[in-house]
């Protein structure tokens, strides 16, 4: 949706809406930096470990993990346990935040709950892909909750907000990291749901269950296209319809082909068609479309055109 156009005030020109970007501030200096470490509290630290690790400052971060282990020596509230891991993970640092964590034996209830999942974001961001698949697995259990209803943490964007995910899902990915993607898989394929999620959630699945049978595989796609569709994300149609295709399936490609059309994706039906000598006009008719931007389905399709270049003014004769 394009956003409605700015109007001018009477007296001139509309005030740019972009906000301007915030300057980063300096680095410490080592004094300061000295200062900080030995007086600075919680969330001074969590700055400076933002900081540091922006700037790729290694001896800077080594010392505020340092600082970090010792700021709060047990034994300590479960608030405060859970803030020095915090910022421990802000520090790069996963394995001393799960050593902090360790510090504290949580209730059952909320505490264990809140405690397990700042246990499977020290583990997940150390790649400790055992351990973080058994936080979930305790979560589970504690909160009394599936794993599809519980949205964890997975990125903070630059304007404050955060990117989640189903714990589910994570689970699947954890599993498969450790070397078992069918049970990953199979954990997704019960647990559908509607619109583009489900349809993502089913292509997670299908990339998975490698070694499910062709026909399994390809009801499953048919699944997760026709969610796709009705979603309008024809990006992910376009990658649904290459898994299809790749499948022992004449009928697959044949039909990836003749979809190409549908969804303006001249690239997607070029790469099937470059080999097949047979389909070589046709190939050529789409090299030439792939070349020309600004046609429909060009990269450059939906930009505006560019202002003509003005002819340059002859000079008077002297």
């Amino acid at each position: 949706m394009t956003p409605p156009a700015s109007e001018g005030s009477p007296s001139g020109p509309a005030e740019p809406t972009a906000e301007a970007e915030v300057e980063p501030p300096p680095l410490l200096s080592d004094s300061e930096f000295a200062d900080l470490l030995r007086d600075g509290d919680l969330e001074q630290l969590d700055a400076a470990c933002r900081q540091s690790a922006d700037a790729d400052q290694l001896e800077r971060l080594r010392q505020l993990q340092q600082r970090l282990l010792t700021l709060h020596p047990a034994p300590q509230p479960l608030e405060v346990v859970l803030a020095n891991a915090d910022v421990l993970l802000s520090c790069r640092a996963p394995s001393e935040a799960m050593d902090v964590l360790n510090r504290f034996g949580p209730a059952a209830g909320a505490e264990r709950v809140q405690w397990l999942q700042l246990q499977w974001r020290a583990a997940a961001a150390g790649l400790d892909h055992r351990r973080a698949a058994l936080a979930l697995e305790r979560l589970r259990k504690e909160s009394g909750t599936s794993l599809e209803a519980i949205a964890l943490p997975l990125q903070r964007r630059e304007d404050g907000t955060v990117i989640s995910r189903p714990a589910l899902e994570l689970l699947a990915l954890h599993l498969e990291s450790r070397g078992f993607p069918r049970v990953g898989g199979e954990l997704l394929v019960p647990a559908r749901q509607g619109g583009l999620a489900g349809a993502l959630r089913l292509q997670q699945a299908v990339g998975m269950l490698a070694k499910l049978p062709a026909a399994q595989r390809e009801a499953l796609l048919e699944a997760a296209l026709e969610q796709a569709a009705a979603a309008g994300a024809w990006g992910l149609v376009a990658e649904l319809l290459d898994t299809q295709a790749a499948l022992p399936s004449d009928r697959a490609v044949a039909r990836r082909l003749r979809l190409s059309g549908r969804i303006d994706d001249a690239y997607g039906e070029w790469r099937w068609r470059r080999e097949d000598p047979a389909a070589a006009p046709r190939t050529r008719q789409l090299e030439i479309r792939l070349r020309s931007p600004r046609d429909p389905g060009g990269h450059a399709a939906d930009l505006p055109e560019p202002a003509p270049t003005p002819a340059p003014t002859p000079s008077p004769a002297p």
